[in-house]
């Protein structure tokens, strides 16, 4: 039996998560979120291929990469961290 084994973000869907520190006070970062929700009202319920195609990065539509939003809840500080598609 053939079984196609596809390809998802493992933090969107709740399977892992990334556990990185703040560079300015070594706090733990929070996860804020894929940053393709923050486009607009309705970033949420879109594809994430037409997504990419708005994020101003014509080589994100080729990328098996899920960008999220990571924050410091003490000092303010943000960055983006791309995560690897993996296949389940």
């Amino acid at each position: 039996m053939l079984v196609n084994k596809m390809k998802i973000c493992l933090i969107c869907n709740g399977l892992g998560e990334l556990q990185e520190e703040c560079p300015n006070c070594r706090k733990a970062l929070a996860d804020g979120g894929k940053l393709y929700d923050y486009f607009d009202d309705y970033s949420p319920y879109m594809e994430i291929d037409l997504e990419k195609l708005e994020d101003g990065d014509p080589a994100s539509t080729k990328k098996e990469t899920c960008v999220h939003l990571y924050y410091c809840v003490h000092c303010g500080y943000e960055e983006k961290k791309e995560i690897a598609y993996r296949k389940v």
